[in-house]
């Protein structure tokens, strides 16, 4: 059984800063490509940020150059980090990762509960 745990969401003011965390846990062979997604209120769920095994990053536009997605291998942990944030970047963040366990080497695609971001004033 594998679990993904974020942590990090919360309310900031815009222009403000917050670093999401999100843990795997369980019998783990391998983390592939990490990610995390967002679904705001009545939107369809998104892709934000992706990290592969071997460090190369993609972005959605709109986040290019304010939200840094990395990743500690030994940790089994992927993080975004989101400055100057903007009212249009609350949602549900949610992360997600390709994994391979000891029962099966087949890899599977597996995903957090989600963290709540709210950027108000």
């Amino acid at each position: 059984q594998v679990q993904l745990v974020e942590s990090g969401g919360g309310l900031v003011q815009p222009g403000g800063s917050l670093r999401l965390s999100c843990a795997a846990s369980g019998r783990i062979f391998s983390i592939y490509t990490m990610a995390w997604y967002r679904q705001a209120p009545g939107k369809q769920r998104e892709l934000v940020a992706t990290i592969t095994l071997g460090g190369s990053t993609s972005y959605k536009n709109s986040v290019k150059g304010r939200f840094t997605i990395s990743r500690d291998n030994a940790k089994n942990t992927v993080y975004l980090q989101m400055n100057s944030l903007k009212p249009e970047d609350t949602a549900v963040y949610y992360c997600s990762s390709r994994i391979s366990t000891v029962q099966s080497m087949e890899a599977d695609d597996y995903w957090g509960q989600g963290t709540q971001v709210t950027v108000s004033s």
